[in-house]
This record gives C-alpha cells, sequence and structure tokens, in this order.
C-alpha cells in the first residue's frame, strides 16, 4: 500500500469523523456531549440521531460497492444498482408490501424484516434475468439498455398500484420513496446492518476472481477462476447491498454509479482491493455529506442524490462519447 492511498484514505476518514460529528450536532434541538451517552431529557433525540448517523454509514458503504462491483463485472462506467434496474424491482417489491400489508398477517418479529426480503427477492430474480438474457447480447450496452427497460417497466406498475392503493398505504410509499434517513428504528438498523455485512462478505470473496475476469474468460479460467461462482457471488452480493438500503432507507439513486467514477478519477490504482476501499471510505463520506444537506434544506434524500448525481452521469456520457469520437 503506497504512501499516496495512505494519505488519502487519512484525509477521506479525517473527513468522515468531521461530518458524523456534524451530522450528530444538526436539528432543531442543541445537544451536549451527556445527551448521547447518560439519560437526560434529549436523549431520546439524540438517539435517533445516532440511527440516522448509522443508516447513512451504512448506505454509504452497500450502494457504492454494489455500483463498483456491477461496473467492473460488465466493465461499464454507466452500471449501477439503479441504472441496471435492481433499485426499481426492489422499490417495486416494497410497494407490494406496502399496498397489500393490510391483508397479510405476520408475526411481529418478521414485520420489519419481511420489507427487506421481499425487496432483496426481486432485486435477486432481476439480477438473474439479466445475467441469463446478457449471455444473447453481443453489445454489453444492450444491458444498460435493459435495465433502462426494467426500471420503465417496474415504474408503470408502481403507478397502476398507486392508482388503486388506499390513501394509508399510498402515504406510506411516498414517505418511503422520500429517502428518509431518519425514520429507521433501532431494530431495523441491526437487521440491516447484518443484511449489510452478509453483503459485504460477499463483495470481499469476489474481488480477487473480479480482478482476474477483467483480464479476460480464457486468461480468468487460466488462473483457476471459477467464473459461475464468480457470477453468483457478484449477483448475491450487489443485489442485497442494493436492495436492503432500498427498503429501509428508500430509493437512493445514482450514488452507485457516481461514487466508484469518482474514486477512479481521484485515485485509479492497478489492485481492485485499493479501488474497493476508497469506494468504502469516499461513500461513506459523500452519503454523510447529503444527510447535512438533507438536515439543513429538510429535502428529501433521494432528491439531493439525483439532484447530485444526474448532471454526473451527464458529463460521463458527454466525456465518453467525445473520447469515441
Amino acid at each position: 500500500m503506497d504512501r499516496k492511498f495512505k494519505i488519502l484514505c487519512g484525509a477521506i476518514s479525517l473527513a468522515i469523523i468531521t461530518v458524523i460529528a456534524i451530522n450528530l450536532n444538526i436539528g432543531f434541538s442543541d445537544l451536549n456531549f451527556r445527551d448521547f451517552f447518560t439519560d437526560t431529557a434529549n436523549s431520546q433525540i439524540a438517539g435517533l440521531r445516532i440511527n440516522r448517523v448509522v443508516a447513512v454509514v451504512l448506505a454509504g458503504l452497500a450502494i457504492p460497492t454494489s455500483g463498483f462491483l456491477l461496473q467492473e463485472y460488465f466493465q461499464n462506467p454507466l452500471a449501477g444498482p439503479s441504472v441496471l434496474g435492481i433499485t426499481s424491482v426492489a422499490s417495486l417489491s416494497v410497494a407490494f408490501y406496502l399496498f397489500f400489508s393490510q391483508y397479510i398477517i405476520l408475526p411481529e418479529i418478521l414485520q420489519d424484516s419481511f420489507i427487506s426480503v421481499s425487496a432483496i427477492g426481486g432485486s435477486l430474480v432481476l439480477m438473474l434475468l439479466l445475467l441469463a438474457f446478457s449471455r444473447r447480447f453481443s453489445d454489453r450496452s444492450s444491458i444498460i439498455i435493459f435495465g433502462f427497460l426494467v426500471s420503465a417497466l417496474a415504474g408503470a406498475v408502481i403507478s397502476v398500484l398507486q392508482f388503486y392503493a388506499e390513501s394509508q398505504s399510498l402515504k406510506n410509499y411516498v414517505l418511503w420513496s422520500f429517502g428518509a434517513n431518519n425514520q429507521a428504528s433501532g431494530r431495523q438498523l441491526w437487521i440491516l446492518g447484518i443484511i449489510v455485512l452478509g453483503g459485504l462478505f460477499a463483495a470481499f470473496k469476489s474481488i480477487k476472481p473480479l480482478l482476474g475476469s477483467a483480464l479476460g474468460r480464457a486468461y480468468a479460467q487460466s488462473l483457476g477462476v471459477d467464473l459461475n461462482r464468480l457470477k453468483l457471488l457478484i449477483i448475491i452480493s450487489s443485489s442485497v447491498l442494493a436492495a436492503s438500503v432500498t427498503a429501509f432507507l428508500g430509493p437512493i439513486l445514482f450514488v452507485g454509479i457516481v461514487v466508484p467514477h469518482f474514486c477512479r478519477l481521484i485515485y485509479n490504482p492497478a489492485k481492485l482491493w485499493h479501488q474497493w476501499i476508497l469506494n468504502l471510505l469516499l461513500g461513506t463520506f459523500i452519503m454523510l455529506f447529503f444527510s447535512v444537506i438533507s438536515e439543513l434544506t429538510l429535502f428529501p434524500l433521494n432528491v439531493i442524490t439525483s439532484v447530485f448525481g444526474v448532471p454526473v452521469i451527464l458529463a460521463m456520457m458527454l466525456k465518453s462519447r467525445k473520447a469515441n469520437f
């Protein structure tokens, strides 16, 4: 690990600590140090702010990792959980659950986790279909088009569900779709944390064979890379990470595309381990920074990520088009 990379990681880590402190001290009520560690009148508010920070950190770890894996696997800088339709299908699964939950009787212990299970299940089905159809596509850009079509179809079905939904179910879905990072309970964060850790472990296991896969199918097989196992790891990790965050925090759009691209602009080492670590750190910082903006402006988190992400993706597309010419 060279000196430049260590300095860069150290600087981003200090920035993360600073933004965490800002997040904990921003809000309608002024808190002091004791409120976070002792039982005071403002302890409940302090607990909510801690939950908010934990939720944002988990999203900052999960979404960029999902985008990083997909971009490296498909060798396309525009691949990501939102563009490939993972986020849309997860949103559709959550919509089915929220709109029809009044007809489903579940034990209390499953009520917080079933929304995540439905989102992850829908995303896994999509990724399996995507990889199955990818064998028929001669051009990898066709996969991106396939993802856009899936997103459009999922959006149409969600619109139909909203049209016929009851007022309370519709309200619940709209509030969820805003990407509110301050509504996840402590129990939901435990579930989200366990799922994200599982997804990160699957991502960790896929980094080394992913480097061999990037050098070509024949070369990867000569190195002993099990391409079928790698495909399975990519499906599981990217879908679980993106869908779990979408289930509990709403659709956090474009972060999975933009953060890996920024990491390559800042520092682009040959080792994917370094690139992944940089994605984890920078993704956490950006999500915490967006959380500060959300609290100051009272804008929903997914609106802020979209306002930030759309111009960056357009710039990436124009730069790629200019390079081709």
